[in-house]
């Protein structure tokens, strides 16, 4: 049967506040990279003049990539841990840039694109731009440091970065897409190689939000009762976190997530402590979500979120149609830029605050190292007590 949680409620009314805003940037962020040349703050109603001339990305897996961004954050400032984020759905490179921004790790290597509304402007300019940046991760991205390789490999780099690195936990999201894939099918069994004492722990989110670039996808399709079991067999113990109200969800992930880091935790002090390298049942987490989650419900009658339409651009004419322009614009203002955004120099108030609430000399959690693979690209890389963050790229979610 799938893993439970007991505690549904364990932030507070003030953690939920501080987190849900940043959520709510970075998903500003990643819909501003995609479509804004201007006005970046919204200061002044959207105008045509203001959106991009081609407009280029992916938008449907952002939402629930930044998600579990944020949460890890929380159980990195907590328990001091040493983490390795990997994206599977890395094209989703507006998540991994829009966290990187927030945290400062990016204003750190590009100074001009600082963490002000002028820096922002060019941070949104350069995506998908000639001169710029790709709407991947690429080399450019802080901490990428290498190309190469194809779509799948997410559980198989997993599994690298933790061999013989005890101290480290690697999160890695999962795209039901992707994992449709031959090698992140087979790569499920890594587990078996995975020895409690001397090596890390994998930590596997399968992100279900229901489709690839055009279609439905497997395991988003398939029954809850015929998933948990599919999932005990490649060695793991499911936790399920479901739905689409942002409040529940939150509650939720930080409650599965702490669980399934404690369990972590426990197998590998049992295993330290006694020498027992018996291969436990290690926690993973199904996190299924609407695809382009917040995002636009609809555009000319035709369903966007929660539906491929949403993979990349979901609105594609705001620059040449008033509708299109008033649902981009309805829908970037409904994450309340003013409040995250409103204290100029330093962009994003609740990254001022979780820095301001950090303990010693840690970093607010997740930095920036990146990880791709896509036909093109597949990344190695270390890590530090800085938790420097890994995204991997490819087509399918």
């Amino acid at each position: 049967m799938a893993a439970t949680t007991e505690v549904l409620t364990p932030l507070s009314s003030e953690e939920l506040r501080t987190m849900d805003a940043y959520w709510r940037a970075c998903n500003y962020l990643s819909a501003g990279m995609i479509y804004l040349r201007a006005n970046p703050l919204l200061r002044e109603p959207l105008k045509p003049e203001h959106i991009k001339n081609r407009l280029l990305g992916h938008w449907g897996s952002d939402p629930g990539q930044s998600f579990v961004w944020v949460h890890m954050n929380r159980l990195i400032r907590k328990y001091d841990l040493t983490v390795m984020y990997i994206s599977g759905p890395g094209h989703g490179a507006p998540a991994t840039l829009a966290n990187c921004y927030l945290e400062g790790y990016y204003s750190e290597i590009y100074p001009d694109k600082s963490r002000d509304e002028a820096g922002m402007l060019k941070f949104f300019r350069q995506f998908s731009f000639p001169g710029g940046i790709g709407s991947h991760c690429t080399p450019e991205t802080p901490g990428s440091i290498h190309e190469g390789g194809e779509l799948g490999y997410s559980i198989s780099h997993a599994y690298g970065a933790a061999f013989d690195n005890p101290d480290l936990i690697v999160t890695v999201v999962v795209g039901d897409g992707e994992a449709e894939t031959g090698p992140l099918a087979t790569s499920w069994h890594s587990n078996k190689f995975l020895n409690p004492i001397r090596d890390g722990a994998v930590l596997p989110v399968l992100h279900l939000n229901g489709y690839k670039i055009a279609n439905p996808t497997i395991l988003a399709r398939i029954p809850h009762e015929e998933l948990d079991p599919l999932l005990m067999g490649y060695g793991h113990k499911a936790y399920f976190v479901e739905g689409d109200d942002p409040s529940a969800m939150h509650q939720k992930m930080a409650s599965t997530l702490e669980q399934c880091i404690l369990e972590i935790r426990s197998l590998q002090q049992h295993a330290r402590s006694t020498g027992d390298t018996t291969r436990p049942r290690w926690p993973m987490i199904v996190l299924r979500s609407p695809k382009g989650w917040t995002g636009p419900k609809e555009v000319d009658g035709h369903k966007v979120e929660d539906f491929w339409r949403a993979h990349q651009v979901p609105v594609l004419d705001p620059a040449t149609n008033k509708r299109s322009l008033k649902i981009v614009e309805d829908w970037m203002r409904s994450y309340k830029p003013e409040e995250p955004f409103r204290y100029a120099p330093h962009v994003c108030q609740p990254a001022r605050e979780w820095r301001s609430a950090a303990q010693g000399a840690r970093s607010a959690g997740l930095s920036q190292l990146c990880r791709q693979s896509e036909g093109t690209g597949s990344d190695l890389c270390s890590t530090d007590r800085r938790a420097r963050a890994l995204s991997r790229r490819g087509h399918a979610p």
